[in-house]
């Protein structure tokens, strides 16, 4: 969520995703599903000539329409998109394909709203890296965890070309920070999380002062990113 200091550090590090894909809907019909609170289908709007943002959630949907003027917001299921067939020229979908439980059919939604050569902006949490060794994920909220083989396959299954499959990973600042607390940011605001105590302060400072240029982006070594970034052509 925007706007909440203990929450930053993910947000900016959604926040970068969505910055890096920003030249994919320039001047396009983007469809935002899974939009949540909003603030991504609003970046988009700066740049795309029309953003749809849809969401399942009531609360979402009446949220985004009055704090986005510039999303135009539906309500509906990500497994029966209520949009035609062919109108849109880009499917955002950021951080949300892993709580889905029908993947399959909801990429087949987006195969269908999209028009031929349309594009498919996605990202996950890597599963190698965001649960490691496990068959089930760490987070309750998510159904199933992709790593970029699984996610490419998935796509090239859904009727897609994939163009990009690249990996979010801290930069040299936030690795700085990992050295400070202890070899990783990520598992000290965990620790605070789970334990209910107090932030301290320095690990609160710390965590408000991480920005989208403290992320990088690459193709290499995918594997060992904090989350896939993957680009996605209708076939």
């Amino acid at each position: 969520m925007p706007g909440v200091a203990e929450e930053n550090y993910w947000f900016r590090r959604h926040e970068a995703a969505y910055e890096a894909l920003l030249p994919y809907c320039r001047d396009a019909v983007v469809l935002e599903a899974g939009c949540g609170e909003g603030y991504g289908a609003a970046l988009l709007a700066t740049v795309a000539r029309t953003v749809v943002g849809l969401d399942y959630d009531l609360l979402a949907t009446t949220h985004v329409a009055r704090t986005y003027p510039r999303v135009c917001m539906v309500r509906g299921n990500l497994v029966g998109l209520p949009l035609a067939s062919g109108s849109v020229d880009v499917v955002a979908n950021l951080q949300v394909i892993e709580h889905l439980w029908d993947q399959p059919g909801f990429l087949a939604e987006c195969w269908r709203v999209l028009r031929p050569g349309g594009r498919l902006l996605i990202t996950t949490p890597n599963r190698i890296t965001f649960s490691p060794g496990r068959d089930t994920p760490l987070n309750p909220f998510h159904t199933r965890e992709l790593s970029a083989v699984e996610l490419t396959s998935l796509l090239v299954d859904a009727g897609f070309d994939v163009t990009l499959m690249a990996g979010l990973r801290h930069g040299p600042r936030i690795l700085a920070l990992d050295l400070e607390f202890g070899g990783s940011l990520i598992d000290a605001q965990v620790e605070v999380a789970v334990s209910g105590v107090a932030w301290p302060g320095d690990l609160l400072a710390a965590v408000t002062s991480v920005t989208t240029a403290d992320f990088a982006l690459s193709e290499s070594s995918v594997d060992n990113s904090l989350d896939l970034v993957g680009v996605a052509v209708k076939r």
